[in-house]
């Protein structure tokens, strides 16, 4: 809104003449902050100073005790209740430091404990009913999503839609999950890597995949509300993305490299490095770096010795190459592509000198 319509709002009498002010300040402090961006930086705040991090120790500490001295008093037909309790906690407590402190660590922390009280609560309370192993892991994740969903919207932590979409993605893997599938994950890295091929786990993988599009779906919705990322729908979309680009890199990822196709992994690896200068968003790329060592070293020919020492030496300077010239490679990316639907929404880019 420009000084005019604010001036033509308080003449209409839809604001105050303080409220306009207060807007207009709001508006110029938001347009400095930008402004004193540099024009490569993906804002992302974890704590804000020292105070954070003691204040954040002293609740896990503090938690630790009144989860241990609610479990010592409460006795045992109050133990089930114990984990919910703590979690009420968490709760009030958040009322103080997360919407009127607006301190980030200890909401991470706070957020952190609300999530695990409620799991362990829904699993406990299951199982006693006597529902069946499966189930029980899937309601209780499923219960746990829809609390850290309340979370958020009472609080509107940033970081809740990564509790939010961990708890989703164990209540996808509880329903795909086979007794192979578990086993894989104790028989060293060629079981684990199974898990998410296409072709040797199906159900296991393929949810894996659908799990990553609809968190980058997701996150790209936030995204698209904050192009210029000032605000909370930009770091709640940080954290999408953040469980987004393992889910979607490590499947098809591992289904091209253990299909032999190295040509393919290498193409879909451009790709993806594409779409993280598009979208701007540099996890898709650190997900994929791995994928990238191997890729290179299957282009050197890299066998035993000392040509791991290159292939480390290549790799390095390749990511730092595409970390200190992103903007530049942004800019040039987005000029190439055609105009396309959601385009202008996405964060702008600059020049390319």
């Amino acid at each position: 809104m420009t000084p005019e319509d604010l001036r033509a709002a308080v003449a209409a009498g839809i604001v105050s003449e303080a409220q306009a002010a207060s807007l207009l300040a709001l508006a110029n402090d938001r347009s400095g902050k930008r402004a004193t961006l540099p024009s490569e930086d993906e804002p992302f705040e974890f704590f804000r100073g020292f105070s954070e991090i003691f204040i954040s120790i002293g609740l896990i500490i503090l938690l630790t005790g009144v989860t241990g001295l609610l479990a010592a008093f409460g006795g045992f037909a109050l133990l089930t209740l114990v984990p919910l309790a703590t979690a009420g906690i968490a709760w009030w407590w958040a009322g103080y430091f997360t919407l009127k402190r607006r301190m980030t660590l200890p909401s991470m922390v706070l957020a952190t404990a609300f999530g695990i009280g409620i799991v362990i609560f829904a699993f406990t309370l299951l199982a006693q009913a006597g529902v069946e192993e499966r189930m029980i892991a899937i309601a209780g994740f499923a219960l746990s999503a829809l609390a850290m969903v309340a979370w958020y919207r009472r609080f509107r932590l940033p970081f809740a839609a990564f509790l939010t979409g961990g708890f989703t993605l164990g209540a996808i893997y509880a329903f795909t999950a086979s007794a192979s599938n578990l086993a894989g994950l104790f028989t060293g890295f060629q079981g684990y890597n199974s898990l998410f091929d296409l072709g040797e786990s199906p159900a296991f993988a393929t949810a894996t995949l659908l799990f990553g599009i609809g968190a980058f779906l997701v996150g790209m919705w936030f995204d698209t509300r904050d192009p210029h990322r000032l605000g909370r729908h930009s770091a709640t979309a940080f954290w999408c993305h953040l469980l987004a680009a393992p889910a979607l890199v490590n499947t098809v990822a591992v289904t091209l490299l253990n299909g032999g196709g190295i040509l393919f992994l290498a193409v879909a690896l451009v790709l993806i490095t594409i779409l993280a200068l598009v979208i701007d968003r540099r996890s898709f790329l650190t997900a994929a770096i791995a994928y990238i060592a191997i890729v290179i070293a299957w282009v050197m020919g890299a066998g035993g010795g000392t040509s791991w020492i290159f292939v480390l030496l290549t790799l390095g300077g390749f990511i730092t190459a595409i970390g200190t010239w992103w903007v530049q490679l942004r800019a040039s990316v987005m000029r190439a592509l055609p105009d396309f639907p959601g385009k202008s929404r996405l964060p702008p880019y600059g020049s390319t000198e």
